[in-house]
């Protein structure tokens, strides 16, 4: 089949109209390369199609929610099953208290669950638990971390005051000496350490974290009475089968979840200890679908697959393999490339590309070769994905290394220009 956008092109004029700015937020590809697809008709376990019928090996995994495979048969029977009795009624079902119960199970550190739609919904809630919980104000947090998209912590400030961001101080991610730097700066009036499960921002390569650092967080938590809320949106059940600070063996006092806790369907999870169990329950915080019966029987199916296969396992032999196959095609072709991170949740740029154009062209033969790759984000592995899937891509990226070899010297990437010029500031 050849490759064509015109539906692609035809809907983001219409949305144009409709739509402000054609998209927004995460889903948009605004800063992708000009040939990436805006609009999808539908998906099935690892691949995606787009509005024009172009099939993608996905690696976005749909911004992380795909963990075993779009359209799985036994989660979305579930979901199905559950909506025909009821979703969203009165007052929530049974199910509630069920994934209330098997979430506490899965997560070691954890005594109780709330539930709620977004990641942004679970780290707002964790951060008014922390105040409640202390009485006290300021939250430490690493400088570039991603932790939701509201007014106290979006990315982009525009439309938020400087009220929003008070009582914030920043620290370097694993790095001991500059967080605790912060907590001095805190003084008396520290709440909470917000930390990532690994060093995640876009555009920078990836880190895990330094158990070190991790424990130091812990103690700092421990001697000033405030609490350590590990913000596992968007890695858990991806790096561990409990919580992922457990890898370092650092137990938080709260855990945010959300994207692949029910395998894509609309759901999002707050965990915490005993510790903080009054202060949770007793701020107010509520949403008209957070109770929602058919989302909560699908994170009910998709835990008995964290629990009771080998998803974990594949996921690292794949992005292993991955990992592997693209360094020897980058070597042979006169690249070298930076991949930072989890295997399965790879995070691929090239070394020598300030700009990001050898990235950019890269990436976007690659979508000609039937690969969704990104460019400055990081990817997923889902359980779906098979060797062939991989080998598949290997040979993709193979034929798309000759197309940057064979462009010589490339322009920078325009639309990038504004992040080039905060780099070299």
């Amino acid at each position: 089949m050849v490759w064509t956008n015109s539906k692609d092109s035809a809907l983001r004029e219409r949305a144009q109209a409709v739509i402000p700015n054609g998209m927004y937020g995460h889903q948009s590809v605004m800063l992708l390369p000009d040939d990436y697809p805006q609009f999808f008709e539908r998906a099935q376990g690892a691949h995606l199609w787009d509005v024009d019928g172009n099939r993608y090996i996905d690696f976005m995994c749909g911004y992380g929610p795909n963990l075993f495979g779009y359209a799985h048969a036994e989660i979305d029977q579930a979901y199905f099953d559950r909506a025909k009795l009821g979703d969203t009624m009165t007052g929530p079902g049974e199910v509630m208290v069920q994934l209330a119960e098997a979430m506490t199970a899965q997560v070691t550190h954890a005594d109780w669950a709330m539930f709620c739609k977004n990641g942004t919904d679970a780290t707002t809630m964790a951060m008014m638990i922390a105040r409640n919980h202390t009485k006290k104000s300021t939250i430490v947090l690493a400088k570039g971390a991603y932790h939701g998209a509201a007014p106290w912590c979006t990315p982009l400030k525009n439309g938020t005051t400087a009220s929003d961001r008070a009582n914030q101080i920043f620290y370097d991610y694993n790095d001991v000496e500059s967080l605790e730097a912060a907590v001095r700066a805190a003084g008396g009036d520290l709440a909470a350490i917000f930390a990532a499960p690994i060093k995640h921002d876009t555009f920078i390569d990836q880190e895990l974290p330094d158990p070190a650092y991790a424990r130091r967080a812990r103690e700092l938590c421990d001697e000033h009475g405030a609490l350590l809320i590990v913000d596992d949106v968007r890695a858990g059940f991806r790096l561990a089968r409990d919580c992922s600070w457990a890898l370092v063996d650092v137990k938080p006092d709260l855990s945010t979840w959300g994207k692949a806790i029910a395998n894509g369907h609309p759901i999002s999870a707050l965990l915490g200890s005993d510790v903080a169990r009054a202060a949770a329950a007793t701020i107010y915080v509520t949403g008209s679908y957070w109770f929602s019966a058919a989302p909560m029987a699908a994170s009910l199916a998709t835990l008995k697959l964290v629990s009771g296969t080998d998803y974990l396992e594949r996921t690292i032999a794949l992005g292993e393999r991955l990992r592997a196959g693209l360094d020897e095609s980058a070597t042979r072709h006169g690249f070298a490339l930076r991949q930072t991170g989890p295997a399965q949740l790879p995070l691929i740029m090239f070394d020598d590309d300030p700009t990001s154009a050898k990235g950019y062209l890269w990436n976007n033969a690659l979508l000609k070769r039937g690969v969704y790759f990104h460019p400055w984000h990081n990817m997923f592995i889902c359980a779906a994905m098979t060797q062939a899937d991989i080998d598949h891509t290997l040979t993709a990226a193979d034929d798309a290394f000759k197309v940057v070899k064979q462009a010589g010297p490339l322009e920078p990437v325009a639309k990038l220009e504004f992040l080039h010029r905060m780099v070299e500031a």
